[in-house]
């Protein structure tokens, strides 16, 4: 990995601020797990029998950003991004076919979506409907959820790179 440009949560701030920047932090923290390795490297299943690999890591979180910004703010009906069946998260786990191009194009562009919806909704009370669960949800539990997990994924990163190459770290 190359030297460590993310930038850190601040000290201080809003409940808002603070939410935004360390779901920030933690995308930033995903991409830099990645950082550096070849396609074929990203596909590594670096724990057999787990098939999860790095490049998987990151079309789940293209997925999960569309299911819970997307889908739940905007679009209830926004189909998945790597499954024509509702709600199969697990289809986008397997990256074998993909590249890191396309999955990074999928990921940000999901991000960047995801990124609107929050700047946009008047407050961390804004309601949303979460069609897989058939209830409504406030924009807060939603970024909270969205910190759980990119927190639990990165740990699986953390993981999944030091098995690639050896880096650990960050």
């Amino acid at each position: 990995m190359s030297t460590d440009n993310r930038v850190g949560p601040p000290h201080f701030g809003t409940e808002r601020e603070m939410l935004r920047a360390f779901l920030d932090y933690h995308r930033a923290t995903l991409a830099m797990k990645c950082e550096g390795l070849t396609d074929e490297q990203l596909k590594e299943r670096s724990s057999p029998p787990s098939t999860l690999t790095l490049l998987g890591l990151v079309r789940h979180m293209a997925e999960v950003e569309r299911t819970w910004f997307r889908r739940v703010f905007e679009d209830h009906d926004a189909p998945m991004v790597w499954s024509d069946t509702p709600n199969d998260f697990q289809a986008a786990y397997d990256g074998s076919a993909s590249s890191r191009a396309e999955a990074f194009a999928a990921w940000e562009a999901e991000v960047a979506q995801a990124r609107r919806i929050e700047h946009a909704a008047e407050s961390l009370d804004a309601v949303g409907y979460q069609p897989r669960w058939e209830e409504e949800v406030s924009l807060r539990m939603v970024m909270f959820h969205m910190l759980q997990e990119y927190a639990r994924h990165n740990g699986h990163a953390d993981f999944l790179r030091e098995g690639v190459d050896g880096v650990v770290g960050a």
